[in-house]
């Protein structure tokens, strides 16, 4: 299935500038779901949607788009789309805007993901990155005074540092901030942001002093261009590397982290989105790894799947409530808020 993961190259960022749905002839004018959200979590929609389309043989059609975890959220809570994707649980202001506007959801954990630190494929100094090296570089007390490597490392070269990231609208962003400076939000201002994580691989490609962050399949799908970074967790520790094998595992710490579908109780009072989520549901761990994430247990689907039969509405991911060192199915299983 090699034509089907061609979203994640390079020549593909204007694809994921609006939104992708199938402009074959239909036989019939289809029903349509509609999907937006983080651009993380986009080619688990995309995949889906595709191998969806074709099992209904054009009687329904998928949307999506990738307007970021916030701005995917913030649709979904007025009620425009059906079902957002989110690289991080709903935010309490978010759960307020949904439980204002009466839209209620089921949150469906659909696969790991290993947030990637990757350089330049010419950067052959920065091989590993401890935690603490990071918090140098993103700190905000880093805005418009750690430019060059040689200050984070001395044994670094004399190299412009030049940074790429997830706009602040991002649930990447969000992610990284609080696991590398321990409070979401928390990043310096200099760096180029962009809410579409091709348009990050593009810029880190193109600079052989770069740096950037993003998830795992769009590195997977351009490391012929890039090198990913090792984490070192804590000091004395060993580095880490993010692949699957590490995420399973558990060892690829503080960056593994669940991806999410979230899908309202009025799109799915329509056939067609609840037959796409039992969908995923049915084949998310096998579209879930052709991608480049890392599939839940097995346990972990099984428990979703219930959740979406007995319309357990809620979030079991919210902020503030611990997660870390917990199992994902530990966690599901949780009463909901």
């Amino acid at each position: 299935m090699q034509s089907k993961r061609a979203f994640l190259s390079l020549t593909t960022a204007a694809a994921l500038a609006g939104v992708v749905g199938f402009s074959t002839a239909w036989a019939q004018t289809p029903t349509t779901v509609r999907v937006d959200g983080s651009s993380t979590v986009f080619p688990i929609s995309e995949a889906v949607a595709e191998e969806f389309q074709r099992a209904q043989r054009g009687a329904v059609r998928v949307t999506v788009g990738t307007s970021g975890t916030g701005g995917g959220f913030a649709r979904f809570c007025r009620g425009e789309i059906d079902i957002t994707g989110a690289s991080r649980p709903a935010r309490a202001a978010e759960l307020e805007a949904c439980r204002a506007a009466g839209i209620r959801f089921i949150e469906l954990p659909v696969a790991f993901d290993a947030l990637t630190v990757a350089v330049h494929r010419d950067n052959t100094w920065a091989r590993q990155l401890t935690v603490a090296q990071l918090r140098t570089i993103w700190e905000p007390a880093a805005t418009g005074r750690i430019t060059n490597w040689r200050q984070v490392d001395p044994s670094f070269p004399d190299q412009a540092l030049t940074l790429f990231g997830p706009g602040t609208a991002s649930g990447t962003f969000d992610y990284f901030t609080e696991a590398i400076m321990g409070r979401s939000g928390q990043s310096r201002t200099d760096f180029m942001a962009s809410e579409d994580d091709n348009v990050i691989v593009m810029g880190v490609a193109r600079d052989r002093g770069a740096l950037g962050y993003f998830g795992m399949a769009y590195y997977l799908a351009n490391q012929d261009r890039l090198r990913s970074v090792s984490v070192v967790p804590a000091a004395g520790g060993a580095a880490v590397a993010p692949t699957m094998d590490n995420v399973i595992a558990g060892t690829y710490q503080p960056l593994a982290r669940p991806l999410f579908f979230y899908v309202s109780e009025r799109a799915l009072q329509r056939p067609e989105v609840r037959q796409f989520s039992e969908f995923f549901l049915n084949n998310g761990a096998r579209l879930s790894r052709e991608v480049g994430f890392v599939p839940l247990p097995a346990e972990a689907y099984t428990i979703a799947a219930g959740h979406l039969r007995d319309n357990r509405f809620g979030t079991r991911f919210a902020a503030g409530t611990p997660t870390i060192g917990v199992r994902i199915q530990e966690v599901m299983q949780r009463e909901p808020r």
